[in-house]
């Protein structure tokens, strides 16, 4: 399926598309395919934003602001796969074995479910700007982000239980 189908069905039923993830054999470029999603729509998701600083301030062109985001959100990967070791210490103290590939899938795949709330958050940011309302949208992105992680890793656990 499609990484669009997969999000919308994930929002229905992300037991089922994570399922259907690990089935698909280990490939470390696989897990890193959705990491680098997420990062791009990250990026999109701040253009609105860095439009809004450069309209209000035009000493501060759009391209660099770009650029910087841009390279900011690579520096990014060590802590995406750190928090993704995090996930697998916590399904190695439930028990689990050999869940540090599952532990990655489960992350990155729910930072790219999260993805249209990080492009709502986006828009929000470069359209109305900090205020009640940008907050509202972000906490309310962490916890779905937080709601998906926590079902992917339950549904990488139990692909190990006997």
């Amino acid at each position: 399926m499609s990484v669009v189908a997969d999000i919308l069905e994930s929002w229905r039923r992300p037991s089922v598309v994570m399922r259907r993830h690990l089935m698909r054999g280990r490939s470390e470029p696989f897990a890193f395919t959705f990491l680098i999603v997420f990062l791009v729509v990250c990026l999109i998701a701040q253009w609105p934003e860095a439009a809004r600083t450069t309209t209000m301030n035009p000493d501060i062109p759009l391209p660099p602001q770009l650029l910087g985001r841009a390279m900011a959100l690579l520096a990014t990967i060590p802590l995406w796969y750190a928090f993704a070791a995090l996930g697998g210490i916590v399904l190695r103290t439930l028990g689990r074995q050999g869940v540090w590939y599952e532990a990655r899938i489960a992350l990155f795949w729910a930072l790219v479910t999260v993805s249209p709330m990080i492009l709502l958050t986006g828009l929000v940011a470069g359209m109305i700007g900090p205020g009640p309302q940008l907050t509202s949208v972000g906490l309310l992105t962490f916890g779905l982000f937080g709601l998906f992680w926590a079902l992917n890793l339950r549904e990488a656990g139990r692909r190990h239980e006997v």
